[in-house]
C-alpha cells in the first residue's frame, strides 16, 4: 500500500485510508485528512523530513511519520478533471 511520504513533488492523490490514532488522528481529520481528500504534493524540506501539502485550499506541512500513517491513491488528470 502506497503511503502519503512517498509521493513525488507536484503530485496528486487521494487518500484512501488513515492508520493514525487517538489525538493524531484527530488532528489529520481536523485538518481535513479524510478518506477521498485530494492531497497535492508541494515542497520536500531537506531530508524529506518535512512536507508541504495543499489539502482542500490549504497549505500544511506534515512529518514524515505523519505522512507515512496516510494510505493513498494515485489519481490520473486530464483535460476536462480528475479520473480516479
Amino acid at each position: 500500500m502506497e503511503k502519503l511520504c512517498h509521493v513525488n513533488v507536484g503530485k496528486t492523490v487521494m487518500v484512501k485510508q488513515l492508520f493514525s490514532k487517538n489525538l493524531l488522528r484527530e488532528r489529520m481529520m481536523a485538518l481535513g485528512i479524510t478518506k477521498g481528500t485530494l492531497i497535492e504534493v508541494i515542497l520536500k524540506g531537506p531530508g524529506d523530513n518535512l512536507t508541504l501539502y495543499k489539502i482542500r485550499d490549504t497549505l500544511i506541512a506534515l512529518r514524515k511519520e505523519e505522512a507515512s500513517l496516510i494510505a493513498i491513491q494515485q489519481i490520473k488528470e486530464n483535460k476536462y478533471g480528475i479520473n480516479f
